[in-house]
């Protein structure tokens, strides 16, 4: 039966694969290959011709604080790990995971751990050759607004939006979709303990959402399933993709409010999420195994 699904999966995402991988023949960009984000950090990638959305860890961190999770330094990868990463595959999931965790302590006021974090994103970057995107302006930005928390929000989007140009405009789609798979891992991590912690039911529904963005991941990196080091990470994500197809959401479409000003974006969408305590275990255990095998 597993394998069956499994083969369902990829029979589903093989027109997306086969047009990712005709285009990356392309030395011209077309629309069938851009992504971008928004001025919240939502990452938006566009795969023939559809647009998939997928939450930043910074929209997962401001819904944690207005839910009034404790900051939890115990739920971060620590900077202590970088040595260990030693492929350029490992090094891609963790600069997404490490993003995160910025974004965690920059939105939770951790002024020390928010530099501390910034430094391993650098080093990080400067060793996968993305040094540039974060350029030496955003990095002053950065620590002259440390303890301002408003102002680091929309520095962290900048260096996220910063990077995925980067990647994306030097034909590094394989390691910008690493970027976003790592990212958005330590996102949902974060929201687990959260919602355990909390019982909070806006927190569980974001549990429940990642359904369908566990799906356009999923074919984001199906184009490179076959490189042996992608293999079981993409595995391991269709085998969390079956117990994400036991959860039951309707979405009803709002459309977003903008303040121009503060440059940020409110989403006004709702969604109706059912799924029981039984099932975020099960979920949670799959998410702490594939995120030991990315970090430690």
């Amino acid at each position: 039966m597993k394998m069956n699904k499994k083969i369902t999966y990829f029979s589903v995402l093989a027109i997306a694969s086969s047009t990712l991988l005709l285009s990356s023949c392309n030395n011209d960009k077309t629309d069938e290959q851009k992504s971008s984000i928004d001025s919240t950090g939502t990452i938006n990638a566009k795969i023939g011709g559809a647009v998939f959305s997928i939450p930043s860890p910074i929209q997962t961190s401001l819904l944690l604080k207005k839910a009034n999770a404790k900051y939890d330094k115990s739920l971060l990868n620590s900077s202590a790990n970088l040595p260990k990463y030693t492929t350029n595959f490992k090094k891609a999931l963790n600069l997404g995971i490490y993003g995160a965790d910025l974004g965690y302590v920059s939105i939770f006021d951790q002024t020390q751990d928010a530099l501390g974090y910034l430094n391993t994103v650098r080093k990080l970057a400067d060793e996968m050759g993305v040094a540039a995107a974060f350029d030496a302006s955003l990095i002053k930005r950065f620590e002259a607004n440390l303890g301002k928390k408003d102002s680091l929000i929309l520095l962290v989007s900048d260096g996220l939006r910063a990077s995925n140009n980067f990647l994306q405009n030097n034909d590094r789609n394989d390691v910008a979709g690493l970027v976003i798979a790592g990212g958005w891992l330590e996102s949902l991590h974060f929201t687990i303990a959260v919602a355990k912690e909390t019982n909070n039911q806006e927190v569980i529904n974001r549990i429940g959402e990642q359904k369908s963005t566990l799906n356009n991941l999923i074919k984001l990196l199906t184009p490179s399933y076959e490189k042996p080091e992608y293999t079981p990470f993409l595995d391991a994500l269709i085998e969390l993709a079956y117990d994400f197809d036991k959860v039951e959401v309707n979405y009803t479409y709002v459309a977003p409010t903008t303040d121009e000003a503060a440059k940020l974006t409110t989403v006004n969408s709702t969604t109706e999420v059912k799924i029981n305590k039984d099932l975020i275990e099960s979920i949670s255990a799959k998410v702490i195994k594939i995120r030991a095998s990315v970090t430690e």
